[in-house]
């Protein structure tokens, strides 16, 4: 899931390694508490499948997604689904909620995206979510900075993933007008798919091995150098892979 950057995702390939990122959102969607008939803006929708659980609890939602493909995904599913960039939201006072999760790390800028929720919002209105937190994939990240580094390219990524401590993101919501209830680290080792740490890599490989300028031709074996690397840290002795995730959840609201 995106909200604006040039990170490009493969619906499919999301499914198949990283479904586990929807599947793990219903303790955010539990905080957000939808209403019947009240109108949500999804942050960041991807596929549209935790969109659709917000539409199953009787909201209007609309999903945003700076990702063609992902927005397409979402739009198969019969969701309100627009293509959109989380930092230029041209939203005036028309949601209840915002809800967005696991995509506010790959933007950056929190800032100028805070001022766009508000405005999206109604007086009172609710900004409820989860993204990545500091320490998020500190491992894996590690690892592709020094397999690219050995391989002579840069370590992609720096300027745009946001990974902040919760203090730091609670003042970010202050700054921007909003009341905080809660904002936490919450610390995630996450069961990866049969695939391992090779599906994951390949899934989101966009932020990281594309963004560096890797060509196709070099792709597996960049894949290959960090599994080998990471394997001390994040693969069990039964061969199962456990990714090192780290997420802040926070739910805020604007005063009346």
């Amino acid at each position: 899931m995106t909200t604006g950057t040039a990170t490009r995702w493969d619906p499919s390939l999301y499914a198949t390694h990283a479904s586990f990122v929807p599947a793990l959102g219903a303790a955010v969607l539990d905080l957000l508490a939808p209403r019947d008939g009240e109108r949500v803006l999804d942050l960041g929708c991807g596929d549209g499948v935790l969109t659709q659980k917000l539409i199953n609890a009787g909201s209007d939602v609309v999903g945003v997604d700076a990702d063609p493909a992902m927005v397409a995904a979402a739009q198969a599913k019969g969701i309100d689904a627009r293509l959109g960039d989380a930092r230029a939201l041209d939203f005036d006072g028309e949601f209840d909620a915002v809800f967005t999760n696991a995509a506010l790390h790959w933007v950056g800028q929190p800032d100028v995206v805070t001022a766009g929720v508000k405005r999206a919002l109604k007086p009172g209105g609710r900004y409820v979510g989860e993204f990545g937190g500091h320490a998020n994939i500190a491992a894996i990240r590690t690892a592709l900075i020094a397999v690219l580094a050995r391989h002579g390219f840069p370590a992609a990524g720096a300027e745009t993933s946001y990974y902040p401590t919760a203090d730091a993101f609670r003042a970010v919501l202050e700054r921007g007008g909003f009341v905080v209830e809660s904002c936490a680290i919450i610390p995630r080792p996450t069961q990866l798919p049969e695939s391992g740490m090779v599906g994951w890599l390949e899934t989101f490989r966009g932020g990281f091995i594309d963004a560096a300028g890797v060509p196709d031709g070099q792709k597996d074996h960049i894949i290959t150098e960090t599994v080998a690397l990471l394997a001390p840290a994040l693969q069990a002795a039964d061969g199962q892979w456990i990714a090192d995730y780290v997420r802040i959840r926070f739910s805020a609201h604007l005063p009346e």
